[in-house]
């Protein structure tokens, strides 16, 4: 037992591996949301502790020593065994809690009822509430502390949240059975797509993002609406053309009330991200919605493959 004495403390350890993932003692008192100087200290009183330097210093930063690498290894084995402790304690005294959770409206709609199905039946005392709304509004509700989780369709993540892939996706251009763009057996180029009014979500959604990254300087849209039933409605309604998520139209496409339109020189494949932020790492009933969301589909539904993490 005398070798425990020589282990340094989870904090030490977490100074350690931050320090060295970045390169640069400033990045890792950033992630830990402590000064560098305190970083700096636990990262010397480590070493000091364990009789070797684990991190190289130089004007360019911080890298592992040959001894340090080994030691690394470890600790990331020590801190990952210390969470799986922490997540299954909090776990165990879930009773009663509610779960907030923050998605954008392809993610609450489409994919959250069956990872919701799933939580409820590893943890049945815990009350799951979702915020829907766009990313940009999921974005700032996870940043500010005020949700355990939160799923956007954005590409752009601030650098100071955490995020882990938990679905493929692709925007498909969309139009009601009796619009001339659904029988064009060829399809439509870009040009024709980016000069016609479309219906359209609103700005900051995560959707109308990525449209604006694909199609810069598009024509300016018919209708802006603020969620995706809306605009998937408004289209079959108003007999309007749309982009939406795939996940979004797949009951639309079987049924008919939509069609999809070939776009000949253009596609539109996006990831779907779990968010966090680091000081408040999800815990409990949130790391394992986010393990379930992170796993592959069980359901038969039609449409892209959620893969494995």
């Amino acid at each position: 037992m005398q070798s425990l004495h020589r282990i340094p403390s989870l904090e030490q350890l977490s100074a350690l591996t931050a320090a060295a993932a970045h390169g640069s003692m400033g990045a890792a008192a950033h992630e830990l949301g402590i000064s560098q100087q305190a970083v700096s200290a636990r990262i010397s009183a480590a070493e000091t502790l364990m009789g070797l330097a684990v991190l190289e210093r130089s004007s360019g930063g911080v890298r592992p020593t040959g001894q340090g690498q080994l030691v690394l290894a470890w600790a990331e084995r020590v801190l990952d065994a210390a969470r799986d402790l922490g997540d299954g304690i909090q776990g165990m005294d879930a009773s009663g809690r509610t779960l907030l959770v923050a998605a954008s409206n392809t993610i609450s709609e489409a994919l959250l009822p069956q990872w919701a199905t799933r939580l409820r039946r590893a943890h049945p005392d815990v009350a799951l509430q979702v915020e829907p709304g766009n990313s940009r509004s999921v974005i700032e509700a996870v940043t500010n502390g005020a949700v355990d989780l939160g799923y956007v369709e954005t590409p752009q993540i601030p650098r100071g949240l955490r995020s882990r892939t938990v679905a493929h996706d692709e925007l498909i251009v969309v139009a009601p059975p009796d619009h001339p763009w659904a029988r064009r057996r060829r399809g439509i180029d870009t040009a024709e797509l980016s000069s016609t009014p479309l219906i359209l979500r609103e700005d900051g959604s995560g959707t109308r993002t990525h449209i604006q990254q694909a199609l810069p300087g598009h024509a300016s849209p018919l209708h802006t609406l603020a969620s995706t039933a809306a605009v998937r409605d408004a289209a079959r309604t108003m007999g309007v053309p749309t982009i939406l998520s795939s996940l979004a139209v797949v009951d639309d496409l079987a049924t008919g009330r939509l069609v999809r339109v070939k776009v000949t020189d253009l596609s539109m494949p996006r990831a779907l991200r779990a968010i966090w932020n680091p000081h408040q790492r999800p815990r409990g009933p949130a790391a394992e919605l986010l393990r379930i969301s992170t796993q592959p589909s069980r359901s038969p539904r039609r449409g892209p493959r959620v893969p494995p993490a």
